[in-house]
């Protein structure tokens, strides 16, 4: 699992950062998480294939979380993309996206399916055999969801030498690696922990922002190995936290600690501050694994 940072300021846009935008890479699927201005630039910028981009989840309606929408679905077109395409968001963003698409006569040449969402109770969005993904209902101005992503459980591991050494056929394999015990050529029955050892701990990532502290997130993303969430005040602007509904970094610090989650990751930064680190000595109070998330920045998971 493998976490890209195309932006993660808030407000507008700067010639040296960006607004909200990430790349999650999660066995074989490269799902884009919200799309301020500038992505798809960022997305050439870091080499990221648009192709790979099938899933698109936008946490809610301000402008630095989906204004660069159009723009990538316009150059998708362009490409000559003939793959569907999935926009999971909040209602109404059908409306904005297609309208726009409408007046310059551009409308896609691929399927475009969009998945508007209106519920305050967490969601499945999307899974297949290897992935979930679920909404995580956010406390904002606006109707906001951040996600969580889940990878499910492998198939224990085959030992084939153990196997062959006790006579197990290869018929038996898929089998064994699916939980069954096998049987040797003699008829006896070999327990499946003998043929097989633990796959890899499923991961798990959740993105949240924007959001005000909202302690009712914390079961929906608990355990989760990093946890990306917003702050945009420290301390000393909390006051400003009530009427924005945004955090500041200690109570993304104070919501990461209760959902005992492996890794902090702080974002969604106000340009007032002249100094990140501030964030992260912020947080740290708090909860020990910070990391500060910034363009162009990767995490391995």
């Amino acid at each position: 699992m493998k976490l890209t940072i195309l932006g993660c300021y808030s407000a507008t846009p700067r010639t040296f950062t960006n607004p909200t935008s990430q790349v999650l890479e999660i066995k074989n699927h490269l799902f884009l998480i919200d799309c301020g201005e500038g992505t798809q630039v960022q997305l050439r910028k870091y080499k990221l294939k648009f192709s790979r981009i099938k899933h698109i989840f936008i946490s809610h309606l301000h402008g630095d979380h989906f204004f660069g929408l159009p723009g990538l679905i316009s150059t998708f077109r362009l490409l000559g993309r003939d793959s569907e395409m999935h926009i999971y968001g909040p209602k109404g963003i059908k409306q904005a996206v297609t309208l726009l698409l409408k007046l310059g006569d551009s409308w896609t040449n691929f399927p475009l399916i969009f998945h508007e969402l209106e519920s305050k109770d967490s969601e499945l969005l999307f899974e297949d055999e290897k992935v979930s993904v679920r909404t995580v209902p956010l406390e904002h101005r606006v109707y906001t969801n951040g996600f969580v992503f889940h990878e499910k459980p492998a198939p224990r591991t085959l030992d084939v030498e153990a196997a062959k050494r006790l006579g197990v056929d290869r018929s038996q394999f898929n089998n064994i690696k699916n939980g069954s015990d096998g049987v040797s050529n003699s008829g006896e029955t070999i327990p499946n922990v003998k043929l097989t050892s633990d796959p890899p701990k499923p991961k798990s990532y959740a993105f949240c922002s924007d959001t005000s502290y909202h302690e009712p997130i914390v079961p929906l993303i608990e355990e989760v190995d990093a946890l990306y969430h917003e702050s945009t005040f420290l301390e000393t602007e909390s006051h400003l936290c009530a009427k924005t509904k945004h955090s500041t970094a200690k109570q993304a610090a104070q919501i990461a600690q209760q959902a005992h989650v492996g890794k902090l990751i702080l974002g969604h930064y106000s340009t007032r501050y002249k100094s990140l680190e501030l964030f992260r000595e912020e947080a740290m109070q708090v909860f020990p694994n910070v990391a500060l998330a910034d363009d162009g920045k990767t995490f391995e998971i």
